[in-house]
């Protein structure tokens, strides 16, 4: 809240006793017009120069608002009402290293007074100085008034910064208790220590928070620490509370790590229902059925991926492997056309190509794909290398006969 020192004008005069008195009517523009008046005749009023002041700041004229702080502090230097006021305004202004010094003289010119302190560490803090600095700054404000929210969540965004872990969290618990309104803010101190791995304690303030979106990175970080149970129960609640697509793919993601295949897809089956093309909830499903061996129905997702997406290399490769199974040659010869086409020529697709022209008694074109497989796996695929070895000996054998 700004200072709100008036000069009363001990004589009935004009323009400067009518703009008081629109200042006081809180009909700012026509104050400032008549105080620039009164400032024309008289240079030095002082009163009319904070006045003016005044009613540029509630016009959110912060420019003139600025200059007209400053030219009062020239005609009276260290006056508490214009120098605290010049360094909220400069803040608001977005100019936080110029509000330093005016808060600082307001602090100095009122040392038992709060709200200098409190404004002059948020200048620090939104200026880029030491987080050290800062810390000592909200310190000095919190020690005026304890009850002070704003201040707690300043010392916590501080203590945060030089990774205080414990004393920053206890700073925000403290906020939300003075003030429910930080409960938000939560929020901050949550993710964090999420960045800084401190998963467990990150967990414990998004609890706090208790909100969906807050259960639903629970949940996250439960999986990613493969608590899967805990992470079903945060995820049931979550898909209670908020049914969305998102939150019933996290869910039957978690059903399907924690090896419940069978749970996961009325959820992936709901979601599909709610959004048709998400991609990402099809690929899953075709896995899904992949798992379970329904190839048909698992090529029927993977290509409404694969349509969808032509770049889609993964969606192309599950296809493929699908239409082998399914043993419709000519469709996976052609996806494995359209991987190479994208770049993934991978050794593995020399050898399955391979046997589909082999089963087919295309038998040159056959050996020519065992061959570059041999010569390209290096290895790394033993049984498949034995089998294509094999393979093309017999090959080599019968097309000598011809």
């Amino acid at each position: 809240m700004l200072a709100t020192l008036i000069f009363a004008v001990l004589f009935v005069q004009d323009p400067a006793a009518a703009g008081l008195k629109a200042l006081e009517s809180e009909k700012y523009a026509e104050a400032a017009d008549l105080l620039e008046k009164a400032i024309a005749a008289d240079p030095k009023d002082l009163g009319s120069q904070f006045n003016l002041a005044l009613a540029r700041t509630f016009l959110n004229q912060d420019a003139a608002a600025i200059a007209a702080y400053r030219r009062t502090l020239e005609l009276k230097p260290g006056l508490y009402e214009a120098s605290l006021n010049l360094g909220m305004v400069l803040v608001r202004a977005k100019q936080p290293l110029e509000a330093v010094k005016p808060l600082t003289d307001a602090a100095a010119a009122k040392p038992k007074e709060p709200r200098p302190r409190l404004y002059l560490a948020e200048a620090l803090s939104v200026s880029g100085a030491e987080a050290s600095a800062v810390e000592a700054a909200y310190r000095e404000a919190i020690a005026l008034d304890p009850k002070s929210a704003s201040a707690q969540h300043g010392l916590g965004r501080a203590l945060a910064k030089q990774a205080k872990w414990e004393e920053a969290g206890s700073a925000y618990r403290q906020a939300v208790e003075l003030d429910p309104q930080y409960k938000d803010a939560l929020g901050e101190i949550a993710q964090q220590l999420e960045a800084a791995g401190r998963k467990s304690e990150a967990i414990a303030f998004y609890q706090a928070l208790d909100s969906p979106a807050a259960r639903e990175r629970i949940a996250m970080l439960q999986l990613e620490a493969n608590d899967f149970s805990a992470a079903i129960a945060s995820l049931e609640s979550a898909v209670k509370a908020s049914p969305t697509p998102a939150n019933r793919l996290a869910l039957a993601t978690a059903y399907l790590r924690n090896k419940e295949p069978e749970k996961s897809v009325p959820h992936i089956e709901a979601a599909l229902a709610q959004e048709p093309n998400n991609l990402d909830l099809r690929m899953m499903y075709g896995r899904l059925h992949r798992d379970q061996r329904k190839f048909d129905a698992a090529a029927q997702q993977f290509y409404f991926v694969a349509k969808q997406q032509p770049q889609n290399v993964q969606a192309w490769r599950e296809l493929s492997a699908m239409l082998i199974s399914l043993k419709q040659d000519e469709n996976a010869l052609a996806c494995f056309a359209k991987l190479k086409e994208l770049g993934d020529d991978a050794p593995a697709h020399d050898f399955f190509r391979a046997v589909i022209l082999d089963r087919n008694k295309q038998y040159q074109p056959a050996l020519d794909a065992y061959r570059r497989f041999l010569s390209r796996a290096e290895g790394k695929f033993p049984d498949e290398e034995f089998k294509a070895r094999q393979r093309a000996r017999i090959i080599e054998k019968e097309l000598s006969k011809r």
